[in-house]
Parts: structure tokens; C-alpha cells; sequence
């Protein structure tokens, strides 16, 4: 494929998928994702996608990408035919990292966002696409109360740029809708609008918790936290700067960047 007739795909869509390219030709990189290196070579790489400290970016996407994997894969491999329903998917590769050859995956976007994942990656019988979001929850209706199988749903970037409210409403629908269900949400610290925060990779986000878990579980309290997952929290090269200085300051962990929250109820 030429350069001119390479895809020209929204900066905000396009970028997570280069950051884990990017991330997947470092030495020792977190995350290896072949299929989004492939992928983005059939991309025009906006001019957007590079604005900002990309490799702060790089670090803190690729960070909060391997500790979701890790809770992904932890469920698959305590439930290896469950349910996976990934919200807001983006061109989000999970399923294809971490397929076990007998789990149902279901992607949730905006149809423009699914008619990119058809072009860029290739289908498979146990995984399914469909209309819906964070914000517009018509698609709960069409989804059974309980499944065959464990359900895990994931809810990688997109809860980032919902409001304090939309978060609430997104969460409690979901509690209200499911039997049993685990969740695995980033959500945004409070601080990570601070001069501290952006140095770190954030980025300004709609809403912003002192303590992720503290404040999903006013929204669930019948749900179970399983984990609250910082990045800083990764044992990384990269990350240990951060580390030796944020020792005096670790109740700034969980506040400074998204966090990764697994609750099961």
C-alpha cells in the first residue's frame, strides 16, 4: 500500500495503536503488539499523534495497557471459556494478544471506530462487534442479565473522557444490569492535571478521583475490590526515577495518573 492511499485515521483513534507500535519495538518493552505495528503501517500518521512528550505518553499508555492485560489474562485463565466485553474499544488488539482459543469477545464503539477494526484486523468466530459506548447504553438491552460463562467487562480508554456523572451512570447501569460481573475500569486521579501528573504521561481527563476504588465502591457497595493498580506500581527501568521520588509521597500513587481498578460483584 502507498503512502497516498494509506488510511487517515482520527489522531485520538490512531494514536493509542502507535503508541503500543512504538512500544513494541523498544528493548524490553512492556507490551509486544505485533498486529498494531502491522496495522499501523496501512496508517497516515497524523501530525496530532505526535504533539505532547510521546514517550511520557508512550510509557504511561503502554503501562496501563499491561496491567489491564494482566487482569484480563488472570480472568481467562481462572475462566478460560469466559466473556470478555470490551466498552469504548478504540483500535484496541487485546483479543489478539491474548486469545486463548476459547473465549467470546465483544467490542463496543461507535460505528466509524468498527469500521476501522474491520479494515485493520482480521475476524475471528469467537469475537464480535457491536454499536454502543460509555455514554449511550441502548446496547445493555441487548445483552442477557447473565451469560454461559464469567463475564469481565473492560473498560480500557474511554471512561478517560467521560464526566465524574457519566462515570457514575455508567457504573451503577452496570451493577444494576449484571447478576455476577468483574470490572476492569481506568479511571483518572485527581491530580493528574498537575504540573507533576503531566510529566508522567497524563493528560487532561474529564473527571478526576482521590481514590478510584473508594469512590466505585459508594457507587457498588455491594461489589468486592479486587485490585487498584497505579502505574507507578510497575516495576520498570523507565519508571525508576518516579519511583525514588514519589517514596515520600505515596499517597500521591494513586492520583497522579489513571489507575486500573478491578472490582467483582
Amino acid at each position: 500500500m502507498t503512502k497516498s492511499a494509506r488510511y487517515h485515521i482520527p489522531a485520538a483513534l490512531l494514536q493509542p495503536l502507535w503508541l503500543r507500535s512504538r512500544e513494541s519495538l523498544v528493548d524490553n518493552g512492556l507490551i509486544y503488539d505485533p498486529l498494531a505495528a502491522a496495522a499501523c503501517q496501512q496508517c497516515h500518521l497524523a501530525p496530532d499523534c505526535l504533539t505532547g512528550n510521546v514517550d511520557r505518553h508512550q510509557l504511561l499508555h503502554a503501562t496501563l495497557t499491561l496491567l489491564v492485560d494482566q487482569r484480563v489474562r488472570d480472568f481467562l485463565r481462572r475462566f478460560p471459556n469466559g466473556h470478555v466485553v470490551n466498552v469504548g474499544a478504540g483500535l484496541d488488539t487485546r483479543f489478539y494478544r491474548l486469545d486463548n482459543g476459547r473465549c467470546r469477545w465483544l467490542e463496543l464503539d461507535c460505528d466509524e471506530t468498527l469500521l476501522w477494526r474491520q479494515r485493520l484486523f482480521h475476524r475471528s468466530e469467537r469475537y464480535r462487534m457491536r454499536s454502543g459506548s460509555v455514554t449511550d447504553l441502548s446496547w445493555l438491552s441487548q445483552l442477557p442479565t447473565s451469560f454461559s460463562s464469567p463475564v469481565m467487562l473492560v473498560c480500557d480508554q474511554a471512561l478517560l473522557q467521560a464526566t465524574e456523572t457519566e462515570v457514575a451512570r455508567f457504573v451503577q447501569r452496570m451493577g444494576c444490569h449484571f447478576n455476577q460481573l468483574e470490572l476492569c475500569l481506568v479511571l483518572a486521579g485527581d491530580r493528574c492535571g498537575s504540573t507533576l501528573g503531566q510529566n508522567l504521561g497524563s493528560q487532561t481527563y474529564a473527571h478526576g478521583f482521590d481514590d478510584p476504588a473508594r469512590q466505585l465502591l459508594q457507587w457498588l457497595p455491594w461489589a468486592d475490590v479486587v485490585a487498584s493498580h497505579s502505574p507507578l506500581d510497575v516495576s520498570c527501568p523507565r519508571w525508576r526515577l518516579w519511583h525514588r521520588w514519589l517514596s515520600r509521597l505515596s499517597a500521591f500513587r494513586h492520583r497522579l495518573t489513571p489507575v486500573v481498578t478491578h472490582l467483582r460483584f
